[in-house]
C-alpha cells in the first residue's frame, strides 16, 4: 500500500491529551495516534474483522486481499473525511499493534467510529474494558455513548450486556446507544 495513497489525520485531535483509559491499561493495553506507518497493521487487521464473512466466497486469496484492500482503503478515506476531529487510536498490547479504537465527541455522545481488535486479542477482556472505559468518560461528560454495529457482529452481545440499545436499523448496521442513568 503506497503511503502517499491514503490520509493520516490532522484535526483537532492530534493537540489533545489521549482519552483516559484506565481499564484498559490495566488490562495491558496501550493507546497512541494513528500514524502513516501504520497503515498497513490497519488494513490487515480490517481484512481480520471480514475474514469470516469472505471465507465462503470462491475467490483466490489474491481477490479476497485485493478486495480487502479496496475495501480498507474506501473506509479509510471515508474515515478521515467525515470525522476529521477523531481521536484515531491504535491499540496495543504485549508491545505489539493488536487494534484500533477511533473515538468522535459530539455535543450529545461519544460516537465509537470503529472498535476492533485482532483474533487473537479478542475474547479477553480488552475490548469491554475499552468500552466501559469509553462508558466512563461519556458519563463524565454528561454524554451517551453511540455505535455502528452491523447485525451478525458477535460483539453484539457485549454491548446488549452494557445495556446499549438499538435505536435505528441502518440496513447492514444497528445504531446502538448506551446513555448514563440520571444523576
Amino acid at each position: 500500500m503506497p503511503a502517499d495513497a491514503l490520509a493520516i489525520p490532522g484535526g483537532t485531535a492530534g493537540r489533545r491529551r489521549l482519552p483516559s483509559l484506565p481499564r484498559a491499561r490495566a488490562r495491558g493495553l496501550r493507546f497512541r495516534r494513528i500514524q502513516e506507518a501504520d497503515l498497513p497493521f490497519l488494513s490487515l487487521l480490517y481484512g481480520s474483522t471480514r475474514a469470516e464473512e469472505l471465507a465462503p466466497l470462491p475467490w483466490s486469496e489474491a481477490e479476497k486481499s485485493a478486495f480487502l484492500d479496496m475495501q480498507f482503503r474506501a473506509q479509510h478515506s471515508h474515515y478521515m473525511a467525515h470525522y476529521p476531529d477523531a481521536d484515531w487510536l491504535l491499540v496495543e498490547w504485549r508491545q505489539e499493534p493488536a487494534g484500533r479504537l477511533y473515538l468522535e465527541r459530539w455535543p450529545s455522545e461519544i460516537r465509537i467510529i470503529d472498535i476492533a481488535l485482532l483474533p487473537e486479542a479478542r475474547g479477553q477482556g480488552l475490548g469491554e474494558a475499552m468500552m466501559r472505559d469509553v462508558m466512563t468518560l461519556a458519563t463524565r461528560a454528561g454524554l451517551g455513548v453511540g455505535i455502528h454495529v452491523e447485525h451478525n457482529n458477535p460483539a453484539m452481545r457485549l454491548y446488549h450486556r452494557l445495556g446499549f440499545t438499538k435505536r435505528e436499523d441502518k440496513g447492514v448496521y444497528h445504531l446502538m446507544r448506551w446513555d448514563p442513568a440520571p444523576r
